[in-house]
């Protein structure tokens, strides 16, 4: 008995990932089936939509001048993280069922590292934001006053931080020499990585959602509070609304991603006796559906957000109609008036334009002089 316990502790790295499944008992199809090709061709479908959805989402950050602010560029390297994260799983739709036989080591590898870098990104850019706003709201401004550089190095790092997290398994934390240590889910990964993945970013969670808590509380308090005293509501209101697209970008994060957590947990602590491989793909798949919700979330509770896409798409079905000239970079001033990003469409909300260039200044005094009032 100990000689095969020292034998399977040997590391031998000619094994091929077929012998990892074999070993760990999950099954490859042998040959393709009608539900295969439905799986692969709506998986598909669903991360081309999501590409181009959060393509979106960047070009309106980007051409927007009202969202160049700190709190929007970690939403759009949020919205990078689940463009990121369609192509990943489009990468796993086409390396998937038989294919998976025919997959040397590190192009398994690469495969499951790219949706541990788009997750491990988006939850870092989260918690980035929950500091951004924590640290925002408690100073009593609308927006940080982070330096684009600083937001940058921000982002670097947090791609850096991720890619460092994906390339783990495959260098230093695998079971390639333990395989008494193999994941059913993830057959070449250690369980006790599984187990260490899973809690950190069940924890990181929990801090979040305890910390966007917290701010939203406080903000509503100070919001309640400040329009007692000022007669700028508008300004306190802007904020709340920002802080509920935050937390329902966070809770349906939440909410998507820890089933497979839990599922990735069980596997660590139980192993073949969890049966995760009965219902890893339902968690995949609603993990997948994240990265198309976030969009869906900006459309529905971002004014602005909604008319900078109305006057994108608007841009582009003039372009291919052929009515327009070609379509230069224009810098938007106002997501109100569709005209400057190249639609020469009448806003009749452009009177009240100006009022939003004070937005923040209004929000600072409100909230500074319920502060002082609170601390009398």
């Amino acid at each position: 008995m100990a000689m095969e316990s020292s034998m399977w502790n040997t590391c031998d790295y000619n094994h091929n990932v077929t012998f990892f499944y074999s070993w760990v008992g999950k099954k490859i199809s042998v040959v393709w089936t009608t539900r295969d090709y439905m799986v692969i061709g709506l998986g598909l479908t669903v991360c081309l939509i999501v590409v181009l959805a959060n393509l979106m989402v960047m070009v309106a950050i980007f051409m927007n001048q009202r969202f160049h602010f700190p709190i929007y560029y970690l939403l759009g390297n949020m919205a990078a993280a689940d463009l990121f994260a369609g192509i990943a799983y489009a990468n796993l739709m086409l390396n998937t069922g038989p294919w998976t036989s025919t997959l040397t080591k590190e192009q398994w590898y690469i495969r499951a590292a790219l949706i541990d870098i788009s997750l491990t990104a988006s939850v870092a850019n989260l918690l980035a934001v929950a500091v951004e706003r924590h640290q925002t709201i408690i100073t009593m401004q609308l927006h940080s006053k982070m330096t684009k550089r600083r937001v940058v190095l921000l982002i670097v790092c947090i791609w850096a931080v991720s890619i460092i997290m994906g390339l783990v398994p495959s260098t230093i934390w695998n079971c390639e020499c333990d395989l008494a240590d193999c994941s059913t889910v993830a057959p070449l990964y250690s369980r006790r990585f599984l187990i260490f993945w899973a809690v950190l970013n069940l924890v990181t969670f929990f801090i979040m959602v305890a910390m966007y808590a917290r701010i939203f509380i406080y903000v509503r308090y100070q919001s309640r509070y400040a329009s007692q005293h000022t007669s700028e509501i508008r300004p306190g209101q802007t904020v709340v609304n920002l802080m509920k697209t935050i937390s329902m970008v966070l809770g349906a994060f939440v909410i998507c991603w820890t089933p497979g957590l839990l599922t990735l947990l069980l596997d660590g602590l139980l192993g073949e006796d969890s049966h995760a491989n009965t219902y890893e793909k339902f968690c995949l798949v609603i993990a997948e559906c994240n990265s198309l919700v976030n969009p869906i979330i900006y459309s529905l509770r971002d004014d602005d957000m909604r008319m900078t896409f109305k006057s994108i798409l608007c841009c582009l079905c003039r372009r291919s109609a052929g009515q327009q000239r070609e379509l230069t970079r224009v810098e938007v001033a106002s997501p109100l008036s569709e005209e400057t990003l190249g639609c020469v469409l009448k806003s009749e909300d452009q009177a009240v334009c100006p009022e939003t260039n004070n937005k923040e200044d209004s929000w600072t005094m409100g909230m500074m002089t319920a502060g002082l009032e609170l601390k009398n």
